[in-house]
């Protein structure tokens, strides 16, 4: 047994009461990260962060850590200086969805990082199924995933935001504890890149994103809306049915994003064709380089597939 997982056992003991309170989610604290978090090994980072996975001593309980980079925080801010744009944390703090990961608190360390703490999600991130080709941990889900990373987006939209990060990398695939492994769902994560959905924040020029995902509106520097994130959603699902890129060719890196509207994405039935032609068609109406061209919402993804039992057709 890791001293982390030590440290967790032992912290947890008196904490069966269930009459207990459960603690709250707060915001804009002081943290003292070496004090309050056991970190285990497990940890990534990401473009403008530092992510861990933690048993937090307050909490009593795992967590996810995220401790954003000040410069290239300050530098992404400073795009939407004068606009009293939300920060990541209280954009993530907004949402309250059953798809949605869900943040517990957000504030500054006393190094004076600003950091993010979240409900810790066991289970990879759908970029790994991906990558991986994974099939065995998704049998059976994939429309159920769909919907439910479908589901997090438009309510998202609802409450006036863009994602504008819409990627695998950003949903995690749910393990079930019992130890199975086959995936019982998908959460929505990763707010850095997010804005509302107003006037000022969707004028050209903000060209952030992932670039294999990202839509021409934002490749080529255009006016944007919620429509981006349908692009880069509908090119999330082409990739979680098929394992591969509409636009796959030998160019990965960010330039591969100038193809999305000077090449014609690879049909998704010639990649899979058990896929069912009804929700091979939505998926590609979504990837349309156009916008008014494109899928209009993802609610409308939502009702297009509504009657749709499975991803794949019976043979």
């Amino acid at each position: 047994m890791s001293l982390f997982d030590s440290l967790r056992g032992l912290l947890s003991k008196g904490d069966k009461d269930p009459s207990k309170p459960k603690k709250k989610r707060v915001s804009n604290a002081k943290i003292d990260v070496d004090t309050r978090f056991a970190r285990s090994r497990t940890a990534a980072t990401g473009t403008m962060s530092n992510f861990f996975v933690a048993y937090d001593i307050e909490r009593k309980e795992d967590v996810g850590v995220k401790i954003l980079d000040p410069e290239k925080y300050e530098l992404f801010e400073a795009r939407f200086k004068g606009l009293k744009k939300p920060s990541e944390g209280e954009i993530a703090m907004q949402m309250t969805h059953p798809h949605v990961v869900t943040t517990y608190q957000h504030g500054v360390t006393t190094k004076g990082e600003r950091i993010i703490v979240m409900k810790y999600i066991r289970g990879p991130s759908l970029q790994d199924v991906i990558v991986r080709k994974r099939g065995e941990l998704i049998e059976g889900m994939h429309l159920t995933l769909m919907r439910e990373m479908a589901e997090a987006l438009a309510y998202v939209h609802s409450q006036k935001f863009i994602h504008r990060d819409v990627c695998p990398r950003n949903f995690i695939c749910e393990l079930p504890s019992d130890g199975q492994k086959v995936v019982t769902g998908a959460k929505l994560i990763d707010f850095g890149l997010t804005v509302p959905a107003t006037p000022p924040f969707m004028q050209p020029g903000n060209r952030t994103g992932t670039p294999l995902y990202m839509s021409p509106e934002i490749v080529r520097r255009r006016h944007t809306d919620q429509r981006v994130d349908v692009f880069s959603l509908g090119v999330t699902f082409y990739c979680l049915l098929t394992f591969s890129h509409p636009w796959q060719g030998e160019i990965v890196t960010g330039r591969a994003a100038l193809q999305h509207d000077t090449q014609t994405p690879t049909d998704l039935l010639e990649r899979r064709d058990d896929v069912d032609p009804k929700l091979a068609r939505v998926i590609m109406k979504m990837i349309e380089p156009d916008a008014d061209n494109r899928l209009s919402s993802i609610q409308e993804f939502l009702d297009q597939t509504r009657n749709l039992k499975t991803a794949f057709v019976q043979r």
